[in-house]
């Protein structure tokens, strides 16, 4: 028995992976203890500054050659924590619920083809996603069948799959109202591939209702209800929209007259990529993923006041401390947590946007090569589990699960 106890511990450490006692499934990293705590500015070889690394999964491990979009997902259940990671050929679904303990439990293929570029997003337990190739539409996966998937990683199916619309490069959903907002499609469609409206209220039966394409081609979008400074549109459904060329704001509470209210530009643009409002919709985050290489910028965040809707106006400008690019960006409360490509993920500090003080408060480098502008490392975070676990989804070497440090 001392023998094959001392064997098993030796496998563990060699290759990294065992496998649970009550099951199959593919567990990749060891028990909780293993956690890598971030000490002297490191976390095993991963550069580091207030966060801890409780576990990673590689593309190899799920099968795939690059990583995109990530989302994030808890059973209301069993409260048990997902991963739903994006990947060149579909989306692997992990339970992270345990630190230091990756469980993989498969994965839905991509509908139609492999793409560089997938989005996922979650509404009524339901994951939705959608990809940038031809004929992929949007898939329709219900979530809570990772409860009982069974032993070993499965190949999952979609519950259905949504095709008014082709190839799509991002998805927003606004869980208030229960629309999914498909941006990035093709160019020459109905909406000159802006956003097209998809009632999702009834998960597995999605309904298109219109779109806007007055702005062009929309890159990514976000979607609220709004409650911010601007009472001429309380309690109305507005998108801000990033569209390449510009910012777009869209009053889309009627969605068969859709109304812009504006459309703005700033100095020094490259490709408006993304964007996300502080939490009392004062204020806009917007990503350029263009102007560090193009102007030489570090890392470049542009902060918008939106006190008057109709009149935006550039607040202030923060500059990181690498010229890696800014990719995707959400807020929690005070914090702005930005996938910052190369830099892997940056996390600001804006308690103090109004007064312009904003500051990096820390960092887990998923990219160690260097951190120069680029495609390449950190595509999203997800910072909304209520563990306060943070996930990361890498292009180059795939998940990573990180916790700030205690």
């Amino acid at each position: 028995m001392k023998k094959l106890w001392v064997f098993t511990v030796l496998m563990v450490l060699v290759f990294g992976c065992s496998k649970d006692s009550n099951t199959d499934l593919l567990i990749v990293n060891p028990p909780a203890e293993n956690v890598v705590p971030c000490e002297n500015g490191m976390a095993d070889i991963y550069p580091c500054n207030g966060y801890d690394l409780l576990g990673k999964l590689s593309l190899t491990e799920m099968d795939a050659t690059s990583a995109n979009d990530i989302w994030g997902w808890t059973d209301s259940e069993s409260n048990r924590e997902y991963a739903l990671v994006g990947l060149n050929n579909g989306v692997a679904f992990v339970d992270i619920t345990e630190a230091g303990k990756v469980v993989y439990l498969g994965k839905l293929p991509s509908a139609t083809g492999a793409s560089s570029a997938r989005d996922i997003k979650v509404y009524k337990n339901h994951a939705f996603v959608v990809a940038e190739t031809s004929g992929h539409g949007m898939q329709v996966f219900d979530l809570t069948k990772l409860g009982t998937s069974g032993t070993t990683p499965q190949v999952f199916s979609a519950d259905t799959r949504y095709t008014g619309f082709g190839n799509s490069h991002n998805l927003h959903i606004n869980e208030t109202t229960g629309f999914a907002y498909a941006v990035g499609t093709a160019r020459d469609d109905a909406f000159n591939g802006g956003v097209h409206f998809i009632n999702i209220q009834d998960p597995k039966n999605p309904v298109g209702i219109g779109g806007y394409g007055g702005g062009g081609y929309c890159h990514d979008a976000q979607v609220v209800v709004y409650n911010g400074p601007d009472t001429d549109y309380s309690g109305k459904e507005i998108l801000f929209g990033a569209n390449e060329d510009k910012v777009v704001i869209v009053d889309v509470t009627d969605k068969d007259n859709p109304v812009g209210i504006a459309s703005f530009a700033y100095p020094d643009l490259g490709y408006t990529h993304q964007g996300w409002l502080t939490e009392d919709h004062r204020y806009f985050l917007l990503g350029d993923e263009a102007d560090e290489s193009r102007f030489g910028y570090n890392t470049r965040t542009l902060i918008f006041d939106f006190s008057d809707l109709d009149a935006p106006v550039l607040h202030h400008t923060f500059l990181g401390k690498t010229r890696a690019v800014d990719h995707n960006g959400y807020v929690l409360g005070k914090e702005f947590f930005l996938a910052n490509y190369a830099a892997g993920m940056r996390v600001l500090n804006i308690a103090g946007i109004a007064q312009k003080d904003i500051t990096e408060q820390g960092y887990f480098d998923t990219y160690t090569a260097d951190n120069s502008p680029g495609g390449k490392g950190a595509w999203t975070v997800y910072p909304y589990f209520k563990s306060k676990k943070i996930i990361i989804n890498d292009i180059n070497s795939g998940l990573f699960i990180v916790k700030k440090s205690e």
